[in-house]
Parts: structure tokens; sequence; C-alpha cells
């Protein structure tokens, strides 16, 4: 699932998206650079991206669950998709 920025209530250039697990290599050390305290055994994930760089990210694992957005990009509807996302994920 991947929501656009269009309709969707995030900037333009902005998208989320549930990745298939495991994450591949790269989604995995972006999404430890924004979580550092999440596993590598995930249960689910949501990645926010913009021009081609991972901005957001929600991490799922058995026991705990971490949110963080990139600084910049905080406070524009991304951390509320990135919840949407990671709660419509089984």
């Amino acid at each position: 699932m991947t929501a656009s920025g269009s309709g969707s209530g995030l900037p333009a250039r902005v998208r989320v998206t549930r990745p298939p697990l495991p994450l591949a290599p790269a989604l995995r050390t972006a999404a430890a650079r924004l979580c550092p305290q999440a596993p590598g055994m995930l249960t689910g994930a949501a990645l926010a991206v913009a021009g081609g760089a991972v901005i957001g990210a929600a991490l799922r694992w058995e026991g705990g669950e971490a949110l963080n957005v990139d600084t910049g990009w905080r406070g524009r509807g991304i951390e509320e998709a990135l919840v949407r996302a990671l709660a419509t994920q089984a």
C-alpha cells in the first residue's frame, strides 16, 4: 500500500509505504537511523519517503513500537499517516 501526497493530507512529494518484511538492507539501515531502539525482527513497518530518502518510520516488533520523523518534516501529517499505515498492516 502506498499513499501519495495528493488527497491524503501529506506534502505532495511524500509517500507512505508498507514495505515487505524483512526489510531490504537499505531500508533497514534507514529505519535503524530513525528508530535505533527497534530490534532486527520487525512484525510491521511503515516508511515515509520524500525524494528517494526515508524521512519517517513507524516500526512494530514483538513487545514494542517506535515512530520517528526527521525534524524538518514533523507536523505535516506524516506521523499520523505512518500510524494509520502501520495499524492497517496485518
